[in-house]
């Protein structure tokens, strides 16, 4: 962190912490936490540890910045006692936007992404950076991204979205993350998305070359190994609880991991060697949580000191489920700055009035029901030439994440109106309540 920064912190409330990728790249980047709030009980302990030894937080402080539950519940901390705050940061859960999984969006228990647009807009912070996977940008969830869009207008804020790759930003890993970036008016217009980093990342052999000579290889046989793992990583998974061990990711990734000279269904204790024999029939070493951590972004002279607390399963669920560092530190800065009025300010094209699913855009404005024979005419007029089974489909996906009412009309046509959104807003009756306790067990 830069002189200026150190001396004029601004403050961040972090949702979702986890063990603390998002956070240790945003102290970076010159905010300091007010409060950080994490369900694992691991990775709050993880958290807590690194503000005192790496980030100079006091014993005390750092206990009381880092509170531990479920972030939706009111008994765990109060959002009111940190309105105004200058950036209100998290990583919401994953899974219900995941390809990886059902894909249930508004319909999942775990889904928090619309409830802390809703805490932005009770918060009211100066900015707002939300991070998840790239499944959130796909066609399956253009209406639930525009609903965040509209809400956030409502609020006063700016919001655009933005994939990002990890390898952009020095990460030997390309690992794309959807971004959602809001400011309050007077802000955004200083706002601009960090420029990719010129130089290549390193790839997996000479980023690990050093931690793999820590074991009984031959000059000759380390050299090879480098030569063979000679890109960046894929994606790095398997922090979930309910798929039990570390894994480093599904069939497909295991055969990028072995490609590279890499064994993906485990992570080891020690690099090969005496201490580590290979495991019988497996032709590849495995990684081990220190390597996996530096693929994440823990490494070079401003991340590389983080220490996870755990038996090894729960050290990998916390490197594997973080934002990377490195990320979270260009996206800091390039907040810190607009919040800072910092550069020449940029003409705002605002784009949260421009619906991304006509469907949805045409139910959206109608107050009466519409049959598909209509909307099909509807979204000509408005230039959009989609066909009945397409519309169909598109309102299957409506029907995910929002309240689809459906009316017999005396001719026998089913017409459809756009009711409520299905998502948790905080609201005291949501299912989401009792679908999270049934589950607390697998929900990391």
């Amino acid at each position: 962190m830069s002189g200026a920064a150190e001396d004029n912190p601004l403050e961040v409330v972090e949702i979702c912490a986890g063990a603390g990728g998002q956070s240790l790249g945003l102290e970076r980047a010159g905010f300091r936490h007010r409060l950080a709030v994490e369900l694992d009980g691991h990775a709050a302990r993880t958290l807590r540890h690194n503000l005192v030894k790496v980030l100079g937080y006091k014993e005390k402080e750092a206990e009381d910045t880092v509170c531990v539950g479920d972030v939706a519940d009111p008994r765990v901390w109060n959002p009111d006692e940190h309105k105004d705050v200058d950036l209100l940061a998290g990583g919401v859960p994953c899974p219900p936007f995941s390809i990886a999984g059902k894909q249930l969006g508004a319909s999942d228990e775990r889904d928090l992404f619309a409830w802390a647009v809703e805490l932005c807009g009770r918060m009211r912070p100066k900015a707002l950076l939300l991070e998840n996977v790239k499944g959130l940008s796909g066609n399956r969830f253009t209406a639930y991204r525009q609903h965040v869009l509209d809400r956030l207008q409502e609020y006063g804020y700016i919001a655009e979205w933005r994939l990002l790759q990890a390898d952009q930003f020095g990460v030997s890993q390309l690992r794309p993350r959807f971004v959602l970036i809001a400011l309050q008016q007077e802000y955004a217009a200083y706002f601009h998305w960090p420029e990719p980093y010129a130089e290549r990342p390193q790839t997996v052999g000479e980023l690990l070359r050093d931690l793999m000579a820590e074991g009984d290889w031959s000059d000759e046989k380390l050299n090879a190994w480098v030569n063979r793992a000679n890109s960046i990583a894929p994606t790095i998974v398997g922090g979930s609880k309910k798929h039990g061990g570390a894994d480093l990711g599904p069939t497909r990734a295991k055969a990028a991991w072995a490609a590279m000279g890499i064994d993906g269904k485990g992570v080891s204790d020690y690099p090969p060697g005496p201490r580590n024999p290979r495991v019988e029939g497996v032709e590849f070493p495995m990684l081990t949580n220190q390597m996996v951590a530096r693929i994440q972004g823990w490494h070079g002279s401003e991340f590389a000191d983080w220490e996870f607390l755990g038996g090894k399963t729960a050290q990998y669920r916390q490197i594997g489920n973080a934002f990377p560092p490195p990320v979270a530190k260009a996206l800091g800065c390039a907040i810190r700055k607009a919040l800072l009025k910092e550069g020449k300010p940029r003409p705002l094209v605002e784009t949260s009035k421009v619906a991304l699913d006509p469907v949805y855009k045409v139910l959206r404005d109608r107050k009466r029901p519409i049959t598909v024979e209509q909307l099909v005419v509807a979204l000509a007029v408005h230039g959009t030439l989609l066909e009945q089974p397409e519309v169909e489909r598109r309102l299957v996906h409506l029907g995910h994440d929002f309240e689809l009412i459906q009316k017999q009309r005396a001719n026998g046509e089913i017409a459809f109106l756009l009711g409520d959104f299905k998502a948790f807003l905080g609201q005291d009756d949501h299912q989401r309540h009792e679908l999270f306790a049934q589950h607390r067990s697998r929900i990391s």
